[in-house]
């Protein structure tokens, strides 16, 4: 009861209840002012509570508000605080589970009144994995969880928990450096991806122990074709858009998003734009990578023609292979290198991110192409075919022309490649080389076909719009690479090999259906899968393990759909829900119906962009007088809002920055004013 002085004071009772980590809750009242400053509100609770331990990782969280009293200078009163509040004394570290892209499932404790951003970084450098920036959050589907809960008997994963709770994450502390240490940086070697004695002494001297690093850089394919069939696959886009609406607030705490202890999440790589993947130092990082992307195939959550599906079974299957074989290595013996091959190893292999890191191209004169090719301009209502004319590709624009002779003159059209869509058109098996461009314009895309006569022109010419697209020339030291990896992708997908060649289906001694989609999988019988994934598997099987799990992502990569992630959003003015694709470097307005894309809108022609957080609707600024407004109906807006701030973001790191984030600008792009 309070005294009519103490009333007269201004002071009040405020209601605290303690939550014990090993006991029962208890609630206690303490005598406070609206000018007592929270970091007061704590020491008194402790001084009543009387018991002798560490609370140091405790703070005040407000149930009504759903927010943690983080600002201890703060007073009651500037935080709104009165007697009617519900406050809770809580630990702020709390064990959380992450199933990982590799399906492992790690139980640690993670800070639940940090921002998700933070939380992140944090859990990425008690995993080992660089780049944390590209990697976020995400709850699991509605769908997917409906249909757990209906069928207990179909559960995706037998769940392989990993336990890390005695990392200094866990613990309150500052995460292990790891690969972000200035004096000593973990060694792998680049053929295998397996570590140097020096790194797994050191990783052994972490929470990471030696067993707990090789169950995250090497994972074996568990799943049964039983089980595969019965895991959630959307069968449409808007069934894929559904997929991506859980994404976490990187700018809230898990707490404030509904997230309690105990809860699983699951951990993914976010944004599309892997910067300086390196196979030396990224082992665990690419076998996640590797993971995330077999899994999109498997479960058609990207699309990919019956080629690409063998090439990528074939490589599913190497990796299997090399994987069992090299599980009994003692992985602390030192790896005998040699440092300039690895070198040249690494240069061959590191996949860099969208990204150009020199500022200068080679100091030639810029190459042309010239050829005869054919050409098929998309129309409404136009039966035309392919017609043969001469072209001539320079700087980042192709003109074509008559003939060879009307060269020297005025050409049909010049098409201007920088900023355009490059979509690859081919069918080894059909000898059809073909290359889409979707070229942006005010009102839509301009769809141009053509088409190659062999692997070696097609290379040629389809290296040089894919670097014009991104406003690089062919005098660019990234060329010649980038036709080496078309025509090799090309070897890839041709079926070169003769039955006598390729060995007894009956020897796989794995379960073909494990590398394809279960859809797949019905349209032929066992025999016939294995022998079509032996006879892809003849192109690559000189691969080491590292390059294989390298090519695979690299094969995603060049998928169309690869990197975009869907959203139902309602256009303003218009009166039907279309599809926003949202990839790394543009936005695509999708027919709903059809899947076609009707406008692309890319990041380089982007004024500013906001949010009316009253309505819930994005408006964004283009050039040209280009303006274009939505709501989200999937997901809410902030997501997408994140989605765009992210990606811009992402394109301005540099190697120079020595992996140092700019967290705030992050939030300043990302975190809007709700």
């Amino acid at each position: 009861m309070i005294s009519s002085k103490e009333y007269g004071s201004g002071s009040w009772e405020l209601t605290v209840t303690i939550d014990h980590p090993y006991g029962e809750q208890k609630e206690t009242t303490l005598q406070v002012s609206g000018d007592l400053h929270i970091g007061g509100v704590m020491l008194k609770l402790v001084e009543k509570i009387s018991v002798s331990q560490d609370w140091s990782d405790y703070a005040l969280w407000w149930e009504q508000k759903q927010c943690w009293l983080s600002k201890t200078h703060w007073t009651l009163d500037k935080y709104g605080v009165q007697a009617d509040a519900r406050l809770l004394f809580t630990i702020q570290h709390k064990m959380l589970r992450l199933r990982l892209p590799s399906m492992k499932t790690v139980r640690l404790s993670v800070s639940f009144s940090s921002v998700v951003f933070k939380v992140v970084g944090d859990i990425c450098k008690t995993l080992g994995i660089r780049r944390p920036e590209e990697l976020s959050l995400l709850k699991l589907p509605e769908d997917a969880k409906k249909k757990k809960r209906k069928e207990k008997d179909k559960e995706p994963v037998i769940e392989d928990i990993l336990n890390l709770h005695n990392s200094p994450v866990s613990l309150g502390l500052p995460a292990s450096p790891g690969l972000y240490s200035k004096t000593m940086t973990p060694t792998y070697d680049p053929v295998s991806g397996t570590p140097v004695s020096s790194t797994v002494t050191w990783f052994g001297s972490s929470p990471l122990m030696k067993q707990h690093w090789n169950s995250l850089a090497f994972s074996l394919p568990t799943c049964t074709p039983e089980t595969l069939a019965k895991m959630y696959q959307p069968q449409t886009l808007v069934d894929k858009a559904k997929l991506y609406a859980g994404w976490l607030d990187s700018s809230r705490s898990l707490m404030e998003q509904g997230v309690q202890e105990d809860d699983q999440l699951l951990l993914r790589f976010k944004y599309y734009a892997f910067f300086d993947l390196n196979a030396k130092y990224d082992a665990v990082r690419i076998n996640q990578l590797y993971e995330q992307a077999r899994w999109a195939i498997l479960l058609e959550e990207i699309d990919c023609t019956e080629e690409e599906t063998f090439i990528f079974a074939a490589l599913q299957y190497h990796i299997s292979k090399l994987t069992l074989s090299s599980g009994s290595q003692d992985f602390t013996a030192e790896v005998e290198t040699d440092e300039v091959e690895a070198a040249l190893f690494n240069l061959e292999v590191t996949l860099e991110g969208v990204k150009t890191e020199s500022p200068l191209e080679d100091i030639t004169d810029i190459p042309k192409l010239a050829d005869s090719l054919k050409l098929f301009r998309s129309r409404k209502l136009s039966l035309k075919g392919f017609k043969q004319y001469w072209f001539v590709f320079k700087d980042t624009s192709v003109s074509y022309f008559k003939n060879k002779e009307a060269e020297q003159g005025e050409p049909i059209e010049k098409l201007n490649l920088r900023g355009c869509e490059i979509v690859p058109d081919v069918s080894v098996s059909g000898r059809k080389y073909g290359i889409k461009l979707l070229i942006p314009v005010a009102d839509g895309m301009n769809e141009v076909h053509l088409r190659c006569d062999n692997e070696n022109q097609y290379a040629r010419w389809m290296a040089a719009c894919i670097l014009a697209s991104k406003g690089k020339t062919m005098a660019d030291s990234s060329y010649r690479p980038e036709v080496h990896n078309i025509l090799s992708f090309l070897k890839m997908k041709s079926r070169t090999a003769s039955p006598q060649e390729v060995s007894d289906a009956e020897s796989m001694d794995m379960k073909p259906e494990c590398f394809v989609s279960p859809r797949c999988a019905k349209k032929y019988r066992s025999k016939q899968l294995a022998a079509r994934i032996l006879e892809a598997h003849q192109n690559i099987a000189h691969m080491s393990l590292m390059e294989a799990k390298l090519r695979f992502i690299q094969v995603w990569q060049s998928l169309p759909e690869f990197g975009l992630s869907y959203y139902i959003v309602r256009f303003k003015g218009s009166k039907k829900d279309d599809l926003l694709g949202i990839s790394y470097n543009r936005l695509i307005r999708i027919d709903a119906a059809t899947g076609d894309p009707i406008t692309t809108w890319r990041y380089s022609n982007m004024k500013q962009w906001n949010v009316n957080w009253e309505i819930r609707q994005v408006a964004i600024e283009f050039d040209q007088n280009v303006s274009i407004a939505f709501t989200c109906l999937s997901a809410d807006c902030k997501v997408v809002h994140e989605y765009i701030g992210g990606y811009i973001f992402l394109s301005t790191r540099s190697k120079d920055q020595n992996e140092t984030l700019d967290e705030d600008l992050f939030h300043k792009l990302t975190g809007g004013w709700e």
